[in-house]
This record gives structure tokens, sequence and C-alpha cells, in this order.
């Protein structure tokens, strides 16, 4: 026998839109798309009514509406501006169970009974995301979070949609197949002839479960208003970030890190107590201008507390001269992104290894130099040698970009340059009777390569070469556009060397040790 919960289902549309407006301070009527690979993941009610669409490539959309402001897609910032909103909501009703950013759902009967019907909680529930100011959210009551769920996102304008208790499946009736979620089923359903889920109730379990399985008869009793999921209530997440205020505001960079000092080390301190260490962080910063700061640090290792300190400073540096704020700061709330058990990076028997020793050392020149001051090196995406060399901050993760495991049409292959200059030398390449050698519009070299220098005052001869490859890069903006060719060519003591003609000029860009 199924046992049926009557569910009350909050949906909140463009949630994406809603938390980028919220994370940016954006006005609600800006065209706003978000961008996830080259193509609209979400956009606003002001974009949409310009043409934009979901799926859209970013071109066609900025096409549609040039005035739109373009913001690539984050999972984590929904699910980070929607957590406030959930614990808004379990103030007003606990028991609250997380769908996904933007949806939430919880049982009706204890709502309903102590704010005196469905209808009645439902308008409590609104009330309270207004005064968040979060307008335009829906509320669904049905048996069964599939068919609230369905309830919520019902067409009609009206912002509460309550099915009456075994009226589920006259509900879900005229609804078709897609909303199953199941495209599979569904293809082969609609070649039956059946394309609602009316149609599809209708059908005797016993057949679609000799048919389609336990997955195909789950989907029938759905389809049936037959929903027997329960709502299981989150845990709500233990409280590890700090915050500090301050009053009046600091306008000084080494007095906002002392003042915050004592606030760090309790931030550790609390992470010890819950047998975790942070490996990431998100560092907030408010000014008395309004103005917000927000940024994600990670550590190689773990954070101790003079490190979350060090990323204070860093991230006020960044825009400040040498020890003054353009504005006051009011607010430091530091946030664990990424924590791991202790027990993981807890020491060896016997102490730790030689990597250990040069992390602490060259975390002590960072802290000393700044964030900038200790880099490593990053093979990155790119066709020639110089683009593929990425220099980052030690302790960031590779910035997002260009790939190195991304196509790239024109790259030389393997093996790569083992020493590439720091700045091209200047080179020359000439043929048997002494002539420079160039290369037409159509890639065809004027003569074979015989010697070649790259000082201007010693030549060698050539003993092998290969080449030409030509880069025709960015050739749509006049202002940016290269264009090259690259040769590989090796002189009489083996070395070779990768030569770069570029507006007729040579250059050695790197040497094969």
């Amino acid at each position: 026998m199924t046992t049926i919960t009557r569910t009350m289902v909050l949906w909140c549309p463009d949630w994406p839109i809603t938390a980028a407006i919220r994370a940016h301070s954006l006005a609600a009527d800006a065209p706003i798309a978000l961008i996830d690979r080259g193509t609209v993941f979400a956009c606003s009610a002001a974009a949409r009514r310009e043409g934009v669409r979901r799926g859209q490539r970013l071109r066609d959309a900025q096409v549609r509406c040039p005035e739109i402001l373009l913001f690539p897609y984050e999972a984590a910032l929904d699910s980070r501006v929607f957590e406030p909103v959930i614990e808004v909501i379990e103030q007003t009703m606990p028991g609250v169970q997380l769908l996904r950013p933007g949806m939430c759902s919880m049982r009706a009967q204890g709502p309903a009974r102590y704010y005196g019907g469905e209808e009645e909680a439902a308008l409590w529930l609104l009330d309270a995301l207004d005064e968040l100011g979060i307008h335009g959210s829906r509320v669904g009551v049905a048996d069964g979070p599939f068919t609230a769920e369905h309830a919520a996102r019902s067409p009609k304008r009206a912002r509460i949609t309550i099915v009456p208790e075994g009226t589920s499946a006259e509900f879900l009736s005229p609804m078709p197949l897609r909303v199953l979620d199941e495209p599979t089923l569904a293809t082969l359903l609609l070649r039956l002839g059946i394309r609602t889920l009316g149609e599809f109730s209708r059908l005797e379990n016993a057949d679609v479960e000799a048919r389609f399985g336990a997955p195909g008869a789950r989907l029938h009793a759905l389809a049936s208003g037959l929903d027997g999921h329960p709502v299981i209530p989150r845990v709500p997440p233990e409280e590890l970030d700090t915050v500090i205020a301050f009053e009046p505001a600091l306008d000084r960079v080494d007095q906002v890190a002392f003042g915050f000092r004592a606030s760090a080390d309790s931030f550790i301190q609390s992470l010890v107590a819950a047998r975790l260490v942070c490996t990431a962080i998100r560092i907030e910063i408010d000014s008395d201008s309004g103005d917000v700061s927000e940024r994600s640090w990670l550590h190689p290792r773990s954070f101790t507390a003079a490190d979350v300190v060090d990323r204070l400073r860093w991230q006020l540096q960044g825009g400040a001269g040498d020890s003054g704020l353009g504005s006051g700061v009011t607010r430091v709330r530091v946030v664990p992104e990424s924590v791991d058990g202790i027990g993981n990076h807890e020491q060896g028997l016997w102490g730790t290894g030689h990597d250990e020793r040069i992390h602490h050392g060259l975390s002590r020149v960072q802290s000393m130099l700044g964030h900038g001051g200790v880099l490593t090196a990053a093979v990155g995406g790119g066709r020639t040698q110089r683009d593929r060399e990425k220099l980052i901050p030690w302790g960031d993760r590779e910035p997002a970009g260009k790939s190195s495991t991304q196509p790239w049409p024109g790259r030389l292959p393997a093996p790569a340059p083992s020493t590439v200059f720091e700045l091209p030398l200047p080179a020359s390449v000439f043929a048997g009777d002494g002539s420079v050698i160039d290369v037409d519009d159509r890639g065809i070299l004027s003569a074979v390569p015989s010697r070649f220098s790259t000082d201007n005052r010693t030549t060698l001869p050539v003993s092998a070469w290969a080449g030409p490859w030509p880069i025709a890069e960015r050739w749509w903006d006049a202002g940016t556009a290269r264009t090259a060719n690259r040769f590989q060519v090796v002189d009489e003591t083996g070395a070779a060397w990768l030569l770069v003609l570029e507006d007729h000029l040579w250059w050695a860009e790197a040497r094969y040790d």
C-alpha cells in the first residue's frame, strides 16, 4: 500500500538569474544571460522579450540583444545564494527538503494546522520570501512531491495552486509525457500513440511493469498520482563561517588584518573541534560605500589562522594603495568552501617530508612578498609555446580559460622544445646562394634552407629541416590578427631549433636540447 504525503513545494522561477542579480547587485529588470560552454544557460525576462532563449549561441544572443549583460554560470553560486532563503523558510515552517537551488519541499500537514489551512500556510511562506526581496515565487500543494512540483509550475498566473486531496491523477492527466523526464520511455510511448500522462496512467500496472520493468512501473505510479516519495527534511549544516563587524569602519589594511586576527583563530579552532581542515575559503568584505569584495582562495595543504589573515590582507591590497583603502571596511566574513577530514592531513609518524618543508618555505616567502610573490608553472592551451606557459600564484588552481586538453589546430606535435626563450632571438635563414629565404602567401618557400643564424653573427649549416606550419589567429580582427610560419631546423651538431617567420622577419623561439 503506497503512503501518500500531502506536500507543499516552493518554486522560485529563474533562480539562476535571481542568484546572479543578488550576487552582483544588478537591477531586477536588466537583460541578463548566464553562459555555459558558449551557449545561454539561463536568461532574464527582459532578455527573453528581446528574443534570447535558453540553449542559444552566445553570438546569436548578442545579436538579438546588444545591451545584454553576460556572466558565466556558476552552480555553486546558485546554492550559496539559496542557503539564506532556506534558513528563512525553516524559521517559518521547519522540515524543509532541498530539491535543488530555487526549489524545496515540506510536509503540508503541520503548517496547515498551525496557520489555519494550506492556502494560509502558503501565503505565510510567500510573504517571507517577499520580505527577502524574492518576488514571483510560486507554491504548489498536492499529494506527493511530483504533483506538488507541477502544481507550482502550473502555467496559470496564480502564485498558489492547491490540488485537492485525491485528485492528483485528474490534475496530471492532460500533461505531456516529457514532464516525466524520461526521453527514452516518452519516445516509445509516443510511437504507441500515447501522448499524455492520463493515457499512460490508464494502462494496466502489471502490463507496464512486464514491458518496462521497475523504472517504468515507478513512472506509471507518478502519472497516476500515486507518488510515494516521502519528504526528507535536511539536517542544517553546522555553522563554521566567521563574521566580524567594524564600528566605526576601518580604512587601513593593517587595521583590518589586525582586527580580524582573533576571529581567524576562532575560525580555525572551530574547524579543528569539528575534526575538519579547510582547503578553500571565500572571503566577503563589505565597505561603508556599499561595495562588496568577494573572492575564493585555495591552499595547497590546509589553512592556518595566519594563512587566513594573509589572504584577507592580499584581497584588501588588491583594491588599495600601500596601506589605505578607498572606503572603510564595515564587515568581513570568511566561509569554508571546501573541507576535509583532519585525519587526512595529520603529520606522519616520523615527521614531515621534503615536500612539506618546501611548502612551508614557499608559504613563508609568499607571506612576505604578497600573493603574486611566488609563482608556479603550469601548462595551458595555445598554438605557440609562449601561449602555453602559465604562471599562477602558489596555492591557486589553474584559472579557467585555455585548456591544454582542448584541440588546438596548428599546435606543434610532441615532443615539445625543452628551452623556450623568454624573448625570441633575431634569426636569419639563407639559401645556397646567400639570399634570405621567405614564404609567399601560398606557403611556398622561396628556396631550400642551407644555412641559418640565431645571433646574426655566425651561421650554421642546415642538416635537416621541416615546415612550414602556418599560424593564422584572429583573422577576423585586423588589430589583433597574427599570421606566421614555423620551421624546425637541425644544425650540424644535432641540435634542433624552432624558427618562426613573421612579417618577413625570422625569429628563434625555442630549442630542442
